[in-house]
């Protein structure tokens, strides 16, 4: 019986809408009901001659006449949930009609009709109808909501909402017919101690740890719902360090304009905090107006098309109104997945994936002539730091000959501008990729400077921008982390003490993009990354957030320092080594300039030494053309 119970109330449930010829029937009765009512109460309370045929027969009409108001009227389509007084007015003009009609043919056929006392069966008849028709919707009402208050145990998540104000009440109207979250109340911290109710709920004042875990365990709360970003942040170590400890889910409805529009609405949205939602600091911000006015009816090409970056570049550019986007990568299978990914979501825009290697001089000046880019973003590179201390010679060959390749070929075919993505590791390099990283920056920015001194002929601008470790980018630390704590762990962290800057895959495409309308020549922009993260810590937040006891049920194990790996990463923003722009978070780096005839000329037995695969003259030639360059912890050292 119990089964049998749970399921009808998830049929019911389940069913969105009560159905119209239900409400219908429901009305009819109560219609009937209604003049059956005031023909009994008439007749025997005011003595009127009224036989149990008589009775029969107005009911009758009654049914008839009903059944006429209430398809005039449409009664019955509204879903009865969402009533309002429109509806019950509605209600009203129907039972108004129905006796109206019923009076009419009383009139013609009973001459008794004169009589004042029917009258006032008309009357009751009026009144008990919209009386009972507006009760029967408040009973179904009330009922709805109880059969959610039963099911919530077993069939919906019972939460909580953060936060008092408009936005959080907004949530709440919004979540009123979500099928997996059942809203329980509000909760803040606070040390204050009043009862208030929103929208009808109750608010909670948490002061503490325990008082937290006594509404949890009172109310049987399995989840707290953030309504923005920025709640998530003012409470990431209180309640949701509380929420952590014991198991409950942590959520966040992103705001109604990052809606992805499907037909799931907020329900869809809601989602699980992840790590990235805890960042301590405030997302960039840049002016889509100016991107998109500088990019507008242009051809514009990505190198490293199918990689993290270069993929979000390609997504972000494809609303722009661009004339053609060039794709150019030499992975074949990420190239078929983003071409899909955009051709699915971009039907409009002429799209063109290339196969192709940047270190093949004659493919890259064929790839231009062929297409003309205007503006040109190079974010094809060899970033991982082990595997390229273990191949020095490829990362020279990818990450500076490969950046002259484009850098040259821009200036060839007369490209309007060249957007370089470079990396925070080319500060003070202690590694191979960092060094190649930082000798593609002096190329790129001497060249520029070159064109603007008007000694090499040519108007393309040159801009480079510094990243500090995107989140969630391929091979980075966060999915590594997420495939180990799927796997039971350990969460394998190289040294307790080590930190790093982070940023989102989107954060760091908006700001090549904001570099692309700001740049002037031969700028190298970095972004002001607020405070360093312990590697430590976030590996402990990461297992929390999946429901695990860090050490306990998950260990972090520590291997030490990887080869060619920092410690500590060189604060990029910081004011002495950098000038202000007019974004607040972008900053232009004060880099030692070289001139580029006699660095092109220094760079080309590099080159040349890693084409033949020479490790112990590409050392030498990186630490002469780079003095700065210190190889740590890595086989180098000895080189």
């Amino acid at each position: 019986m119990k089964n049998l119970f749970e399921k009808i109330l998830k049929r019911i449930l389940s069913s969105r809408y009560l159905s119209y010829w239900v409400v219908l029937a429901a009305d009819l009765i109560v219609s009937v009901l209604s003049t059956l009512i005031s023909c009994l109460l008439v007749r025997h309370y005011m003595s009127v001659n009224l036989t149990a045929g008589d009775i029969l027969y107005i009911c009758l009409l009654s049914l008839v006449f009903s059944l006429v108001a209430f398809l005039s009227f449409s009664t019955y389509r509204n879903i009865i949930r969402h009533s309002s007084l429109r509806e019950v007015g509605y209600l009203g003009l129907g039972a108004g009609v129905k006796i109206v009609m019923m009076l009419g043919v009383l009139f013609f056929f009973w001459d008794f009709l004169f009589q004042e006392k029917i009258w006032v069966a008309a009357g009751f008849d009026f009144l008990i109808s919209f009386v009972g028709l507006v009760a029967l919707r408040i009973v179904m009402i009330a009922t709805y909501d109880l059969a959610l208050q039963r099911a919530s145990v077993r069939i919906r998540k019972n939460i909580l909402i953060y936060g008092l104000g408009d936005v959080s009440a907004s949530v709440e109207a919004r979540l009123k017919s979500d099928k997996k979250c059942y809203v329980r109340g509000f909760c803040v911290h606070s040390d204050k101690l009043k009862r208030f109710r929103l929208a009808g709920l109750p608010v909670y004042f948490l002061r503490s740890e325990e008082e937290f875990a006594e509404v949890v365990r009172s109310r049987n709360i399995q989840g707290i719902l953030f309504p923005n970003y920025k709640s998530v942040q003012d409470e990431k170590e209180r309640i949701i360090c509380y929420c952590e400890k014991r198991g409950i889910q942590v959520l966040i409805v992103p705001p109604v304009g990052e809606f992805s529009g499907n037909t799931g609405g907020v329900k869809s949205e809601v989602r699980p905090i992840e790590i990235e939602d805890l960042l301590e600091r405030e997302e960039i911000n840049i002016n889509l107006d100016e991107v998109m006015k500088e990019l507008k009816g242009k051809t514009v090409l990505v190198t490293g098309a199918a990689g993290s970056i270069g993929s979000e570049i390609c997504r972000q550019v494809a609303t722009m109104g661009l004339q053609r986007l060039v794709l150019f990568d030499i992975a074949e299978t990420p190239m078929h997945n983003i071409r899909l990914e955009l051709e699915e979501k971009y039907p409009y825009l002429k799209l063109i994936p290339v196969i192709g290697d940047v270190r093949v001089t004659e493919r890259v000046n064929k790839l231009f002539e062929q297409y003309t880019p205007q503006v040109v973003f190079h974010a094809a590179a060899y970033k991982h730091v082990p595997l390229m201390e273990e191949n020095p010679c490829e990362a020279i060959q990818v990450n500076v000959r490969g950046s002259i390749n484009i850098a040259e070929a821009a200036l060839r075919y007369c490209a309007e501008k060249m957007i370089m993505i470079s990396t925070d590791k080319a500060v003070n390099p202690t590694n191979i990729m960092g060094a190649s990283k930082r000798l593609a920056e002096i190329y790129i920015q001497s060249l520029g400077m070159h064109i603007a001194k008007g000694d090499t002929a040519g108007r393309t601008r040159y801009i480079t921008t510094r990243f500090g470790n995107v989140l969630g980018s391929n091979g980075s630390v966060v999915p590594r982390f997420r495939e180990q704590i799927e796997k039971g762990g350990p969460v394998t962290v190289t040294h307790p003490e080590i930190t790093r800057f982070f940023m989102t895959i989107p954060e760091a495409c908006r700001l090549v993009l904001e570099a692309a309308t700001m740049g002037n020549d031969s700028e190298i922009f970095v972004f002001d990354m607020g405070t360093p993260v312990k590697i430590r810590e976030l590996a402990r937040r990461m297992i929390e957030l999946a429901g695990y006891q860090p050490d306990t049920e998950i260990k972090i194990q520590y291997t030490g320092l990887r080869p060619g790996e920092k410690l500590y990463e060189e604060l990029l923003s910081d004011e002495e080594n950098t000038l202000p722009t007019q974004h607040p978070k972008i900053r232009v780096a004060q880099a030692r300039t070289y001139e580029f005839e006699q660095f092109s000329l220094a760079v080309e037995p590099l080159i040349k030494a890693s084409r033949q695969v020479d490790i112990p003259a590409v050392v030498k030639a990186v630490r002469r053309l780079v003095p700065e360059y210190k190889a740590q912890n890595s086989w180098l050292e000895k080189v």
